[in-house]
């Protein structure tokens, strides 16, 4: 049975505020994108870590009502038989794009396309609103995250060592786009 067939997507209401956050869980951090410009594009190597690690992120402290019945922004949350399972968090950003400040899919669904079904509504979305594509900002360490976006046909588009010099844990934020046709 495919599970994104049971899959559910719902933009943000009231009454569903208190699932934003279930969706954030560990995710392992197995290896990390080495960037390179040459000829005026970017190209990535992966490497591979010897141990791997699980990390989280904080949960997110919004004004979430801020993403209800807006023309530019939007949260949607993926649910399967009333549970949420997934989320992407979206804005109408000033370059045309639709950024996208969170995507995330509890463990245990990820690898069965609920990420893929959120994009979709991402960009069906942007569409809607004339945007020129998706983008979104990843860490060089979390390679997991980096190949989904691959993936999904992200490239690689800019890469900035100096965003995130106040976490010694992260060396390079890296620029992810996907132009619409």
């Amino acid at each position: 049975m495919n599970i994104a067939e049971e899959i559910i997507i719902s933009p943000l209401k009231d009454e569903l505020i208190e699932d934003i956050n279930k969706t954030n869980g560990y995710f392992r951090v197995f290896g990390k994108v080495v960037p390179s410009f040459q000829s005026g594009k970017w190209s990535f190597e992966e490497n591979l870590f010897e141990e791997t690690k699980e990390i989280r992120f904080p949960d997110d402290n919004l004004d979430w009502s801020r993403y209800i019945n807006r023309e530019d922004k939007a949260l949607f949350l993926a649910y399967k038989n009333n549970n949420c399972i997934g989320q992407i968090r979206i804005i109408k950003d000033w370059n045309r794009f639709c950024y996208i400040e969170n995507i995330a899919t509890k463990k245990e669904f990820r690898g069965y396309g609920i990420g893929k079904l959120l994009l979709t509504k991402a960009e069906e979305w942007a569409k809607q609103r004339k945007l020129i594509g998706m983008s979104l900002e990843a860490q060089d360490d979390n390679l997991g995250a980096c190949r989904f976006y691959v993936k999904q046909g992200f490239i690689l588009g800019g890469v900035d060592t100096l965003k995130q010099s106040y976490n010694p844990n992260i060396e390079t934020t890296l620029y992810w786009y996907k132009l619409f046709k």
